[in-house]
């Protein structure tokens, strides 16, 4: 049902599939209406994500949202608040996901339970959410999951068919034609979707379009004249740089864009390869907040890979190339940190002898045991041991912190030389001790050695000090001088980032849409 109390109009964008561009549409939008006075907010009644950030929730407390959200409220120049995101899922392996409800986490559950007992619950959340952005904005650019055309799902579809229902927004359709069958996935959606929700698609947009637009007008002609729906617009495939939103945007395990292949992140700075340093970050199965390793790709000659565990991507050891390793954060601690053991990566991190950093789960896995582990992983085990890298223990415990914070640096170990401030958000179930004597070097919660750190604190190489601390020390552990560097921050603070003298991500996603969408067709005229 739609609310008639509804004081700002809402376009929703939803695609024809996952990863169509959405979430950079989205942003682009919201980045461009602010930048020309207009009161906008973003929306995502559901998501799924392993990538959160830390925002208020209506309580004044904190909580999570998912990072595109937390983005594209950072595009619209707003703080982010948790009625951008309402519902959260958090997949942590064995077909369950930790609901978030307005940043607070409710429980784990399998998809089954989740819709037969907690779904009415989600869906009044994200309709109070959406009903407290539109009392205080005037547009609100609202951004779909996966298709909407699953007809499967229709009934419960709470981040398209209901949203845009209880929005009663006009629906603009993203097309991603790097996939292939574009214009057959658009028809098919079209087709699939409600007779009420069709009545509302305003337009469809091609995206990722390489070559010449001109080339794809007979086909532009034949589907808008078959459907009647009008392609507002095709927008060039091009990065404007923001933060990706689930592990599907990580490379391959094999190889490829950011892999253990030879195209690691950061290879496009013009740095050659014998210059460069390479950070190894191992592929956890329930990798999380691996944005984290983003400002560090940023920097001049250094290299980000994300390697396979079994060291399959190249050679036995995983480790044999890296001049540094990052353990991101984990879902799911005890199932990863026993996925790693397996595959024998808890050898290669002892005989490391560079730089070792742990965020948040990936510290966890550094220390010498996790107790109550059977509250955090999916076996029966109570106690499991850690790697053994860093004298902690983690006890797990039935809280979950959820915070920004800012924590004075005191530069030993990986991060020597930094000092001053170091500002982020954590989000973690379990406490962590020392064991024996250690370095604090971040805060009661971290640990360090003369060669590893640990610490929840993520978003921590978003800090410039604490990053160029760190990457000074990779390069003096690989021997090598470091390159004339590029500012790894800028407009961010959690979000996206760019160098000095870059636009950043939000207005370069801004002008992608403005130059290449038909703005007025949605509503959207007069402006700049």
């Amino acid at each position: 049902m739609t609310d008639p109390e509804l004081d700002a109009d809402t376009v929703l964008i939803a695609g024809t599939a996952s990863h169509a561009g959405k979430s950079t549409l989205a942003a682009g939008l919201c980045r461009h209406l602010a930048r020309n006075g207009v009161a906008v907010a973003p929306f995502k009644a559901q998501n799924m994500s392993n990538n959160a950030r830390v925002a208020l929730a209506p309580d004044g407390e904190w909580g999570e949202v998912g990072v595109s959200q937390f983005v594209q409220a950072r595009a619209a120049e707003l703080p982010a608040t948790t009625d951008v995101n309402p519902v959260l899922l958090k997949p942590r392996g064995d077909g369950e996901s930790q609901l978030i409800v307005d940043g607070e986490a409710v429980g784990h559950y399998a998809a089954g339970e989740y819709y037969e007992s907690h779904w009415e619950t989600a869906r009044e959340a994200a309709v109070a959410a959406h009903r407290r952005l539109a009392a205080d904005h005037d547009v609100i650019v609202a951004e779909g999951a996966g298709s909407i055309a699953e007809i499967n799902l229709h009934d419960r579809d709470l981040a398209n068919v209901e949203c845009a229902r209880f929005a009663d927004a006009r629906v603009l359709i993203a097309v991603d034609i790097e996939r292939g069958g574009a214009f057959a996935s658009l028809y098919g959606t079209l087709e699939l979707l409600p007779d009420d929700v069709r009545e509302r698609v305003a337009g469809a947009v091609v995206t990722k379009f390489r070559g010449d637009p001109s080339l794809l007008a007979p086909g532009i002609a034949e589907i808008e004249d078959r459907t009647g729906v009008p392609i507002v617009g095709v927008v060039p495939h091009d990065d404007p740089g923001l933060p990706a939103e689930d592990s599907l945007s990580l490379p391959d395990a094999d190889g490829g864009r950011g892999g253990d292949g030879a195209n690691p992140l950061g290879a496009d700075d013009g740095v050659a390869d014998a210059d460069a340093v390479r950070i190894a970050v191992p592929r956890l199965p329930r990798i999380s907040n691996f944005t984290d390793l983003e400002p560090l790709a940023r920097e001049s000659g250094v290299r980000v890979a994300y390697v396979p565990l079994d060291g399959s991507g190249g050679g036995t050891d995983p480790l044999a190339d890296a001049d540094a390793v990052v353990l991101p954060g984990s879902k799911n601690t005890v199932d990863d940190l026993l996925a790693l053991r397996d595959a024998g990566f808890d050898d290669a991190l002892h005989g490391f002898a560079g730089p070792i950093v742990g965020l948040c789960g990936g510290y966890q896995i550094l220390g010498e045991r996790l107790t109550n582990a059977d509250m955090e992983g999916t076996g029966a085990r109570t106690e499991v041991e850690g790697v053994g890298v860093l004298p902690v223990e983690t006890r797990f415990a039935t809280d979950k912190r959820v915070e920004r914070v800012t924590r004075s640096v005191d530069g030993v170990g990986p991060l020597a030389g930094a000092d001053g401030t170091a500002t982020g958000y954590e989000i973690h179930m379990g406490r962590s001790s020392p064991t024996a004597a250690v370095a604090r070097p971040l805060g009661p919660e971290s640990a360090a050695t003369d060669r590893a750190l640990g610490t929840y604190l993520h978003g921590l190489f978003e800090n410039e000090g604490v990053r160029e601390a760190f990457v000074e020390r990779v390069f003096a552990a690989a021997g090598k001088p470091r390159p004339v560097t590029g500012a790894g921050g800028g407009e961010g603070g959690g979000g996206a980032t760019a160098g000095a003298g870059e636009r950043s991500p939000y207005d370069r996603a801004a002008d992608l849409v403005a130059d290449n969408v038909d703005l007025a067709a949605l509503g959207f005229g007069g402006l700049g």
